[in-house]
This record gives C-alpha cells, structure tokens and sequence, in this order.
C-alpha cells in the first residue's frame, strides 16, 4: 500500500455523535499513533470538522453517498451499497485500508463485514469481543461474545475460545492465557445443555488452554484471561457492566459530605476518582473487536466520542500489528488438522 504505517478506514457517518466525535477523535489518533486514518463519509461534513481541528498530515477523506442511520435494520447495507460503512469496509477489501472502525449500527456493521469481507475459513459464526477490567490492577478480560449470536452451537464456542486464546496471547502480551467458559457453577456437570457439550470440546482441544468454569462472580476477578459464552448472555453481561460503573462513581459523589467537608473530599479524592473512571469505562478500550471476519473490524460504541474513537483506532493498529487475522486464519488452515498448539 505504499506505507509503513497501519491505513484505518474511520466510517465517520457511525454513531450519536457523528461526524464532529468521530473526526475529533481521529485527528488525534493520526498525530499520536503514526497512523493513516481514512475518514469516509459525506466530504463537506467531514471538512467542515477537520477544519475546526487544523491540518494534520496523516488523514484523508473517502467519499460515501450514503450513511445507514442508528434506528435502521441493520438490512440497510444491502440497499445502501455506497453506504459509509460499506465503503469502509470495501477499503479493507481492496487492500487500500488494514482496519475498519465504525461506531455505528453494530448489526449494521456485522452484516457489512459479513457481506464485505466474509468468513475466514473454518470459522462458522464471528464473534464480537470486549475488554473488561478485573479486580487485578494492569489485567483485563476478554469476554467473546458480547452480541453477534444469540444462539450458539458448542463448536462455535469453542472457536470463540480459541480465537479469544489467540488475542489474549499476541495483543495483550499474556504468556499463558486462561480460558473460561461461563456457567452456573465450577463442576464440569453444571449447566444447559451447550455448556456440557462446550466443556466437553475445550477440554479436549489441545491449543486451548481451558481451565474450567466461570461463574458470574469470577468475570472480574482477574482469575481468566478468556471467557466464551453466548452473545445473548454475553450481551446482557456487557451491558450491565457498562452500567455499573456510572452507577458506582454516581454513587460515590452523592454519599460525599455536603458543603466545604464535600468540596475538600472531593479534592482529595479526585486523582483516585480519575484513575477509577480510566478503570471502568468503556471508552478506555474503545472499541470491541469482531473475530472471525477476514480483516480487522472494530465497532465501536453508539455513543462514542473522541476518546474512545481514539482508543479505537489504538485498538485497531494493535491487532494489525499482531497480525490477529493472520494468526486466526493461519491455525483454520494449518493448526487443525495438525493438532498443534498455538
């Protein structure tokens, strides 16, 4: 492509607060993670926004004629085919972009990148993954998947795990990951009937390194690095989690002292409350990866703006340069029917 630095396709049409977030957000990421950003979407919109950010030399404005609205179906990508995150994912197709970040319609931006880039081979259902924080300071968990399938097979599951294994191990620098699969209980016999069945084939697979089950309490206890599960449970546990921690620094303002004892509380607790929020909220990790497409896809939250756009696009560069995609579809293709270890 004709440069040494990752090319992320931005759709700048995506999201609540598009395109004035979007922009902000990718105009710092071009100054401070020496990447390329192309911002695709209606140019006077886009311009319009840049020009309130300055010039910055690493982005560049890709033309689309349509954009598919947050309350659409997310069908809208086969009417609108010049779409913005149609475009956007075209861009990775062609080779002309590494990445593709939207915080738009998340089923929207499923279904371009099914359409768009498919399946890699061997994968049978994509998976979205979002990184949680645990009680361990520095440690996250990747939690897949949060919401591309409401209804699992265990085999899918168990490429979920695998593929969690191998963003564990090469993006988040974990030696040796462990797996999880979320259930009621600890024992090898809880659950329905697709969590036997799972438990069953993440034992058995040898490039898994499976260590049993996790109840809802263990999700943040930092004890996992990976944990699989349905999207419709993942999806509920994604959204709560979000909600916990506006409801848990909300909580910490009203239970300060009122008058001057609360304004010096405040102060003192200011700094810890800072570093609380970096924590827990979602826009420190910006984005959640979708595993199992053939490119790097990240969507982003709806209501995105400029930090975790730029978080995104952190997010996205680091999966590039981890070659993610190629891991994954490097053991479809090989690891199988070898039976090797990651």
């Amino acid at each position: 492509m004709g440069s040494t630095r990752e090319r992320i396709a931005v759709d700048a049409m995506g999201g609540d607060h598009a395109p004035g977030e979007i922009v902000a957000g990718a105009v710092r990421a071009a100054e401070e993670l020496d990447v390329e950003v192309l911002l695709v979407g209606d140019p006077e919109q886009i311009q319009v926004q840049l020009d309130l950010h300055g010039h910055s030399k690493n982005l560049e404005i890709v033309e689309a004629e349509d954009a598919i609205a947050m309350d659409e179906e997310a069908t809208g990508v086969r009417r609108k085919p010049k779409a913005s995150i149609n475009v956007a994912m075209d861009l990775v197709k062609q080779n002309r972009a590494d990445a593709v970040i939207s915080a738009g319609h998340s089923g929207a931006v499923m279904a371009a990148a099914l359409l768009r880039l498919g399946r890699i081979k061997g994968i049978d259902r994509p998976a979205i993954g979002a990184v949680f924080p645990t009680l361990l300071a520095g440690k996250s968990v990747i939690i897949l998947d949060v919401g591309a399938n409401v209804d699992c097979r265990p085999k899918y599951l168990e490429q979920f795990a695998l593929m969690g294994t191998i963003y564990s191990k090469y993006v988040m620098g974990v030696e040796n990951p462990q797996i999880g699969l979320l259930n009621i209980g600890e024992e090898s016999c809880k659950g329905n009937d697709l969590a036997l069945k799972t438990y069953e084939l993440l034992t058995k697979n040898p490039a898994i390194p499976f260590i049993g089950n996790a109840e809802g309490r263990d999700v943040l206890s930092g004890r996992f690095d990976v944990i699989v599960c349905d999207g419709f449970v993942g999806n509920v546990l994604l959204k709560f989690a979000e909600a916990i921690g506006g409801v848990l620094l909300q909580t910490m303002r009203e239970e300060l002292p009122q008058g001057l004892n609360g304004q010096l509380a405040m102060g003192l607790l200011k700094p810890n409350l800072k570093r609380l929020k970096q924590r827990i909220d979602h826009a420190e990790y910006g984005g959640a990866l979708l595993f199992g497409v053939d490119g790097v896809c990240i969507i982003g939250h709806g209501s995105s703006q400029a930090p975790s756009v730029f978080n995104a696009i952190r997010l996205a560069k680091e999966a590039i340069s981890n070659d993610v995609s190629e891991r994954i579809r490097d053991y479809y293709s090989k690891g199988v029917k070898a039976g090797q270890t990651l």
